[in-house]
């Protein structure tokens, strides 16, 4: 294999790693039912947990999937603003879907080299090194999430729509900035098992040599 083909493979790796961690973590429905608990949303928005859920699920299939093509959430309506900021969240979802699936042959293919060619010690040394991003990002959370959260919007999103007004978008008090860190720590914890898992492997091998 050549240096080319395995820079090639671990990008692949490591592209899957980030896409399936995020879209895990975006289908994680049973987060946001525990959150309507944890966080008391139901009392402050006024609305049962099950209309919760199914305003919920009405958001991810716009967000998610491509033949829809409006949003429309049964108990919360949506300002212009509103799904100008959804539209840009709806196509960086897609993007990272399409990511997983294009990276996902090609990692997945790398990943069967190194097995046939006994090399999965090649895994130690970047799995070492991308395990470093989450908690560096983690930190960053801890010390201070609410500037995190507005640096992660800003890299992201060419606006400032995301910054809703509850009068006009009250969505925005059914998705509390808690719920966001919650979808964070979960996102980056799926990451970290990934590469573990990756890293176990190489280490397994090595001593079975």
């Amino acid at each position: 294999m050549t240096r080319v083909a395995r820079i090639l493979g671990l990008t692949a790796v490591i592209l899957v790693l980030v896409s399936l961690s995020v879209t895990l973590t975006i289908n994680a429905v049973w987060l946001y039912r525990l959150d309507i608990g944890w966080l008391h949303i139901s009392q402050d928005v006024r609305l049962s947990a099950a209309t919760l859920m199914h305003n919920y699920g009405q958001l991810l299939a716009y967000l998610e999937l491509p033949w829809v093509t409006n949003l429309k959430m049964s108990n919360f309506p949506t300002s212009f603003t509103g799904m100008v900021h959804f539209e840009d969240v709806k196509r960086l979802f897609l993007v990272d879907h399409v990511v997983l699936l294009v990276s996902l042959t090609p990692a997945i293919w790398y990943l069967r080299q190194l097995a046939r060619r006994a090399e999965q010690w090649r895994l130690l040394r970047p799995m070492q090194v991308v395990a470093v991003v989450p908690v560096v990002l983690a930190g960053c959370m801890a010390i201070n999430f609410n500037g995190f959260f507005v640096a992660f919007h800003q890299v992201l999103f060419r606006n400032n729509d995301w910054l809703f007004d509850p009068n006009l978008d009250p969505v925005i008090t059914a998705l509390p900035d808690t719920f966001f860190l919650h979808c964070f720590v979960l996102a980056f914890g799926l990451f970290e098992l990934g590469v573990g898992l990756l890293y176990w492997w190489g280490r397994r091998a090595i001593n079975r040599a």
